[in-house]
């Protein structure tokens, strides 16, 4: 790390120390009277927001349209984190910058994403709306040992969110039934707990991150696994542009479609909507039996 890189990690220490210590900062609430929530990607927004209701305040830390990869927080962000009541973060990687802040101040009241996820670095969760739904019981918890006079409030809002998801994997299931052992071509490899779950098998022509241009034998072996599988779409996400996927799709004979990861999320998008078009591309573009 250089000089400056480090003098800028320590700046961000001091001030969240600062922040959570009490130099000069607010005290414990939003004034509104309601919890300060703080979350580092738009899943776990939507999470902390379904399940805390009206009792909650949250801030995401990416904008609408940010890109969730990488996030490198900025001194206000800091004491943002630092001030917050909860904080909802998936570690390991994905936003090493505010991975580093949380280690140097761990929150007292913090929810681990991580302990839903178990596929290493694929951060992508929440593609398994049963995963998702573990999380809502998870921030119900940590909000009742803040609250205990609304417990019954986040638990039966959990209850909720949890038969919410329920109804979308449901759907999902059905719907993907016939495509079991389908090949999903991926310009970005973000889908592999949407896969696991439904039976499909993901080959991705690049990595988890969707700015790194892939190598040209990644291409090649996903050339190969196109025609082997017979698979007939690749797909790709708006965010990151279509061009691998164009050049593919020409030399192959493919179509194209979008396929969202619920990273960079629009603020008049939402979870369920994106859900909803992800399970409709899929059933236009995979290869099915019925």
């Amino acid at each position: 790390m250089t000089g400056a890189g480090a003098a800028r990690r320590a700046a961000l220490a001091g001030l969240l120390l600062c922040a959570v210590s009490g130099c000069g900062g607010s005290p414990a609430g939003a004034s509104d009277g309601t919890l300060d929530v703080v979350v580092s990607s738009y899943p776990l927004q939507y999470v902390a927001e379904e399940v805390g209701g009206e009792q909650v305040t949250v801030t995401n830390l990416v904008p609408p349209g940010g890109d969730t990869h990488g996030l490198e927080l900025a001194p206000r962000d800091v004491v943002t984190v630092g001030e917050a009541d909860l904080v909802v973060h998936l570690p390991g990687g994905l936003q090493p910058g505010v991975d580093q802040v949380l280690d140097q101040q761990p929150p007292e009241h913090l929810v681990d994403a991580a302990t839903v996820a178990d596929r290493g670095a694929d951060p992508h969760f929440w593609l398994d709306p049963l995963r998702l739904a573990e999380l809502g019981r998870l921030v119900a918890d940590e909000l009742a040992a803040l609250d205990p006079d609304s417990a019954a409030d986040y638990a039966a809002a959990a209850d909720r969110l949890a038969d919410s998801l329920a109804g979308i994997d449901e759907e999902y299931a059905e719907a993907l039934a016939p495509c079991q052992g389908a090949t999903l071509l991926a310009t970005h490899e973000a889908f592999g707990y949407l896969t696991d779950r439904y039976g499909l098998r993901q080959v991705g022509v690049a990595g988890l991150d969707p700015q790194v241009e892939p190598p040209p034998s990644r291409v090649r072996a996903a050339a190969d696994a196109v025609r082997e599988s017979g698979a007939r779409t690749i797909f790709f996400e708006t965010a990151a542009g279509s061009s691998v996927a164009e050049v593919l799709a020409a030399d192959l004979g493919l179509d194209t479609a979008v396929l969202h990861p619920i990273e960079r999320v629009l603020a008049d998008e939402t979870y369920p909507e994106l859900m909803a078009a992800n399970l409709q591309a899929l059933r236009t573009g995979l290869v099915c039996t019925g």
